[in-house]
């Protein structure tokens, strides 16, 4: 069975958990943004945690199935239909083979994902179906869906769903994350800490997949914040010459010449993947130790 792309939207590609192990050849993971939304869309159709799924940019897809199956749609709020009939979120929908899924443009959030029973079948790459659109590797040939792509996906199976169900996420303007300081917290002054974590940063209209870029006070550096470049993970926050905290993200490049005035807190990264230009964001201080007590017992 297939998924048939009638309208992509702006930008709609097939992403997974990442493509890992790879950072020291120069191979970033992608992936999707939204972890917490990928999670829920899979489990919501009984897939293991990391089978592909349709990751949807402000404005969602028109596609058709070929054949009866079980999807469900997560993250941002996509007001959706299945022939012109409305989709609730978090919860799983049957398709009739020959209907029309038609998702609009996003209330709030701006990501929205689908998954469906089994997973977006493509090719594995280097042990990830994720699509990387700069190395053109994975996914649909390595880029954004366009009109008439057919995604294979696998055949219904009988199941049928459990009476889980997920409470859709509020998304809001003002986001707070948790950020432990560092690895290079001593290139700024006390004075440059204070303002990253108590002043509000603004998302700006250039954020995308590889980060997000923050508009408010510079952030004061004791000599300038130029490294010999390190590693790079999903929620390093970046500040450049000019004092600006960039929020490296799921497409985030392996190595980086700019200090790293924190890192955010892998749970609250699902916060700034919903993140729209012109949201207020804060960071609040944590301590790595107090970092791994809550993943331990998210």
């Amino acid at each position: 069975m297939s998924l048939i792309v009638k309208n992509p939207g702006p930008l709609t590609t097939v992403q997974d958990a990442g493509r890992f192990g790879h950072q020291s050849e120069g191979i970033r993971p992608a992936g999707v943004m939204d972890t917490a939304a990928f999670a829920a869309a899979n489990r919501l159709v009984g897939n293991a945690g990391d089978e592909a799924v349709l990751e949807m940019t402000f404005l969602g897809a028109t596609l058709t199935f070929s054949a009866d199956t079980w999807f469900a749609l997560t993250g941002a709020a996509m007001p959706a239909t299945l022939d012109g009939a409305p989709v609730e979120r978090y919860t799983p929908v049957k398709a009739a083979a020959g209907q029309t899924l038609a998702c609009g443009l996003a209330a709030s959030g701006c990501r929205g994902y689908l998954a469906v029973r089994g997973g977006i079948d493509m090719p594995l790459v280097m042990g990830s179906r994720s699509t990387d659109r700069s190395a053109r590797l994975g996914g649909f040939e390595g880029r954004a869906l366009k009109a008439g792509d057919e995604l294979p996906t696998r055949p219904d199976d009988g199941w049928t769903p459990t009476p889980l169900r997920c409470a859709p996420p509020v998304y809001t303007g003002a986001i707070e994350v948790r950020a432990i300081p560092g690895p290079q917290d001593d290139y700024f002054t006390a004075a440059g800490l204070e303002t990253f974590f108590s002043t509000p940063y603004e998302v700006s209209t250039d954020s995308d997949r590889m980060g997000v870029r923050l508009e408010g006070a510079a952030v004061e550096s004791v000599r300038g914040t130029d490294i010999v470049s390190d590693g790079i993970v999903f929620g390093s926050v970046q500040v450049p010459s000019g004092g600006k905290p960039i929020v490296l993200m799921a497409d985030h490049q392996t190595t980086g010449g700019y200090a790293k005035i924190a890192t955010v807190l892998s749970l609250d990264l699902p916060l700034l993947a919903q993140a729209r230009p012109g949201d207020t964001v804060r960071f609040r201080r944590i301590t790595a130790e107090e970092a791994q007590a809550l993943y331990i017992t998210r």
